[in-house]
């Protein structure tokens, strides 16, 4: 998902409380079951809890099946299918479904109890996890996802049967992170007969979903449904071994205000009725046309290997296609839908996702399926923007874009960064409830460096701006760090996505984990990089890779176990800050000195009254004889000192020194000192010093503090001024557009 100027997070959690094993919830009114089947005994499978983090131990090797070799009869190690039949009534935005969904046991022991994400209920009222925590992370600032929701426009899904064989089921909400008693995001089903190790169970479920006004990620708005957390979903087994388990455990985490997703690879065969005046697009292939009967459409929508399914319907919005190819790569049939008002976003959407197709195909991996659609949301309907399912993503919308101005880069970046979600949410499928940063943040950092290929900065000046002559850029990952909230970084960027201080720092998951990114690049080098990134995919595309496992990657690739430790143990697993700067710079001429002196047998004293006539007689002559000497030269040498200080993380430092003749000396620091000092005798004065000459530690703190210079000099003031300045105007260029 899209992270945009303003941060938002999520509140800490208190310790999870144990699943419930009393008996069922009351049911909904409009859930009227009869569940006559007994209760199976709670099961002995812990849940993942409230304090479920980024891992520190890699996975095992043979984590989900081990790594996809390119032969096996799917691309993924399919753990569960879904077979939905789905009706949209378009008046009352609802949504009938009967599912029949087939999952796999992959453990060594029986399962009698199995959990199901029920999304939408996080739109249901006010004491869900998710309006519970929005209520405190809103109250002194703005945030997405803060629509008001007014009578007959909540969301929720309601359980009509749940059944096993002949069984029917019962089930009872449980809030795996110690969230309020009143969120129903999660649900247990007790089994009538266990499913034993590598058996199949099948649940049929029938169900109807209430879409909410648009709030965040799905909803509608008007004639527009985007219907996603739409349908009971099964959770995820992870055996001991895989992204930090050492035990079995169900991955089951309540809907938070920040969290998205995380499920198991699969096959989705569903058909969608609505009616015939609406336009259709999902995840996966349609599978021909549709059929009609009685005013109503019935699409068939079929992919295999991916971990969840959205889809929209929308009166009266418009398509444009293209497609592509690539070495690898099946053809892509690229689809944007959107509607009239915003007809001038189609062709920039769609050559931004052929765009990304291309980048990501090249320099991560092959793009394995056969189709990508993209949504442009309505006005009034931006919350629904800016998300990503696999195949199926949603962009932004404008009226007119002015290629010269912020509109162009926002909605390139939007789309570039939607469609690189279908790797690193998609593909790598890693866990964002609980380490958001290999989603959100990876992707951010890949999506800049794109840009950055494509010399692409950051165009800041809003359509007036330009007509002024405004036109003021900055590079996409200086972007980055003027946002990533670097001096004082309250959480690890391995955190989990709701355990955390401020709205702000949960915001930071992207900027400053590209911006670690980044550095990290500038000490491996760009090629070694990218080689661990090629690796990284290649190792767990289709699996689902920890923290640890990336860094595993890393220091496999790079050989360099110091530097890509020191990133993650300051940076992802830690707090830390850099802030080095030049404490001082001084300049003293080099003459003869004051005092007693032994030389050749003989002492004797030389009178610093005397000494200073003497001195001023030689640089008297001096200047007569240098008449058009420059003002810095004279008849001594000079000796500089630079002293530099460090109040953060120690990290390696160029420093470039500059003399007074043009000349310029680099030197290293690369040791743990707080401070140090670094002597030049030279024919000129030491005119200036700067840390980072080639901005390659974004990281850094405080920029401004990184140059000195022995006369006033603004430069470095307007250079990082410039950049906080044009951050101000991209800020405000966004407020005009909400």
């Amino acid at each position: 998902m899209l992270a945009l100027a303003a941060a938002w997070a999520v509140l800490a959690q208190d310790a999870p409380a144990p699943a419930s094993s009393s008996a069922a919830a009351p049911k909904p009114a409009t859930a009227a079951v009869e569940q006559t089947a007994p209760a199976a005994a709670t099961t002995d499978i812990p849940l993942a809890g409230a304090s479920a983090a980024g891992a520190r131990q890699p996975s095992a090797a043979n984590a989900w099946g081990g790594e996809r070799q390119g032969n096996e009869p799917t691309l993924s190690d399919r753990v569960v299918s879904y077979r939905i039949d789905a009706e949209l009534d378009a008046a009352k935005h609802a949504v009938t479904g009967s599912e029949q969904m087939s999952w796999r046991n992959r453990s060594d022991r029986p399962v009698r109890s199995v959990y199901l994400h029920l999304y939408l209920n996080a739109f249901k009222n006010e004491g869900s996890t998710f309006f519970t925590e929005r209520h405190v992370l809103t109250a002194h600032g703005h945030s997405r996802g803060a629509a008001t929701l007014k009578k007959g426009q909540w969301g929720y899904i309601d359980l009509k049967r749940v059944q096993q064989g002949g069984a029917a089921l019962k089930w009872s909400f449980v809030q795996p992170d110690g969230g309020p008693k009143t969120d129903q995001t999660v649900v247990r089903v007790d089994l009538a007969q266990p499913v034993g190790a590598g058996e199949t169970l099948t649940l049929d479920i029938d169900f109807l979903s209430q879409l909410p006004r648009v709030v965040e990620r799905t909803g509608w708005w008007g004639d527009f449904n985007l219907v996603a957390q739409w349908f009971p979903k099964i959770a995820v087994l992870e055996l001991p071994g895989e992204r930090g388990a050492s035990e079995l455990r169900w991955n089951a985490h309540e809907f938070h205000f920040n969290s998205e997703f995380y499920a198991d690879f699969g096959s989705y065969d569903v058909r969608l009725t609505v009616p015939s005046d609406y336009t259709v697009g999902a995840v996966g292939e349609q599978q021909g046309a549709p059929t009609q009967a009685g005013g109503k459409s019935t699409y068939h929508f079929v992919q295999g290997d991916v971990h969840d399914f959205a889809w929209l319907a929308a009166k009266g919005y418009q398509t444009l296609d293209g497609s592509f190819t690539g070495p690898g790569v099946p053809k892509v049939a690229v689809r944007v839908i959107y509607p009239p008002e915003y007809k001038a976003s189609a062709q920039p959407v769609l050559k931004a996702t052929t765009d990304s197709l291309e980048y990501f195909s090249r320099t991560l991996g092959a793009y394995p399926y056969r189709t990508v659609t993209a949504v442009v949301p309505p006005y009034n309907g931006a919350e629904a923007g800016g998300m990503e399912y696999p195949t199926f993503f949603t962009a932004e919308g404008y009226s007119k874009i002015d290629a010269q101005t912020s509109d162009q880069w926002e909605i390139d970046f939007v789309t570039i960064h939607e469609f690189g979600h279908g790797y690193f949410y998609g593909l790598l499928a890693s866990n964002e409830f609980e380490e958001p940063m290999l989603d959100e943040g990876l992707n951010e950092y890949w999506d800049e460096r794109m840009l950055r290929e494509r010399n692409q900065p950051i165009l800041v000046p809003s359509s007036f701006a330009a007509r002024l002559g405004i036109h003021p850029a900055m590079d996409v990952f200086v972007q980055e760090r003027l946002g990533a909230g670097l001096k004082s970084p309250y959480d690890p960027l391995s955190e989990n996505s709701w355990n955390r201080y401020s709205s702000s720092s949960y915001g930071t998951v992207y900027s400053r984990t590209a911006t670690a990114m980044h550095d990290l690049e500038e000490r491996l080098g760009k090629p070694v990089m990218e080689k661990a990134f090629r690796e990284y995919y290649r190792r767990w595309h289709f699996r689902h890779p920890s923290v640890a496992d990336l860094r595993a990657t890393l220091i496999d690739v790079s050989g360099d176990a110091k530097n890509v430790n020191e990133i993650f143990d300051q940076y992802v697993y830690g707090t830390a800050f850099i802030d080095d700067r030049i404490a001082a710079i001084d300049n003293d001429e080099v003459v003869p000195q004051a005092g007693v002196f032994d030389r050749d047998g003989k002492r004797n004293e030389v009178d610093a009254e005397e000494l200073d006539k003497q001195l001023d007689k030689q640089r008297e002559a001096w200047e007569k004889a240098h008449k058009d000497a420059k003002s810095w030269e004279g008849p001594f040498p000079w000796r500089g000192t630079v002293t530099v200080a460090r109040d953060g993380a120690p990290v390696p430092q160029l420093l470039r020194v500059s003399f007074a003749d043009g000349s310029h000396e680099d030197v290293h620091w690369n040791d743990n000192r707080r401070w140090a000092r670094f002597v030049f005798d030279k024919p000129s004065k030491v005119v200036s010093a700067e840390l980072d000459p080639e901005q390659k530690i974004l990281l850094d703190a405080d920029k401004l503090n990184d140059s000195r210079t022995t006369k006033a000099n603004a430069a470095a003031s307007r250079r990082w001024t410039s950049d906080i300045a044009a951050l101000l105007q991209a800020f405000y260029s966004f407020l005009v557009t909400l």
